[in-house]
């Protein structure tokens, strides 16, 4: 079996118990192809250690997961660290690029799940500038996953 097979194989096993609510397991089988680098995986995993569902509750930990996943182009993990941000959770609290990573999840996804981030994301927007609606659009417009840019921007006063 090759290595993409087995986490293959992991991802979907770690998803099923997700979905079961065995956080344990889940958080068992979805840890190696997190560290292999499976976007899917880094979603759920970081999502485990948000809430603490089957591992300890670790903001910092989460972060640095859906970070991972984000960058890959992983809606999921993009909207959660869109999130993260927004609560300072893990990450410093920084609207704009909460709504960079909220309007990169929305533009990937379709559905209810595209209409639930735009929510998310136009929440994060009334509590900006126009400028800064503009600069978090530029952020999301310049990013490609090939070359992400890093989480930094000019805060204007």
């Amino acid at each position: 079996m090759t290595a993409s097979v087995a986490s293959a194989d992991s991802v979907a096993r770690g998803s099923a118990a997700f979905h079961r609510g065995d956080y344990v397991r889940a958080a068992r089988e979805l840890a190696p192809a997190a560290e292999r680098g499976n976007a899917r995986a880094l979603g759920m995993l970081g999502f485990l250690y948000e809430h603490g569902f089957g591992v300890p509750q670790a903001y910092a930990a989460a972060a640095d997961c859906y970070y991972r996943g984000a960058v890959q182009g992983d809606p999921f993990a993009q909207a959660q660290l869109g999130l993260m941000y927004d609560k300072g959770h893990g990450v410093p609290t920084d609207f704009v690029l909460a709504y960079k990573w909220l309007n990169l999840a929305a533009a990937r996804s379709n559905g209810r799940q595209r209409d639930a981030y735009l929510r998310f994301r136009d929440a994060v927007a009334s509590k900006l500038s126009t400028y800064e609606i503009i600069a978090g659009q530029r952020f999301a417009l310049e990013w490609a996953p090939d070359r992400p840019a890093p989480d930094v921007h000019l805060t204007v006063k």
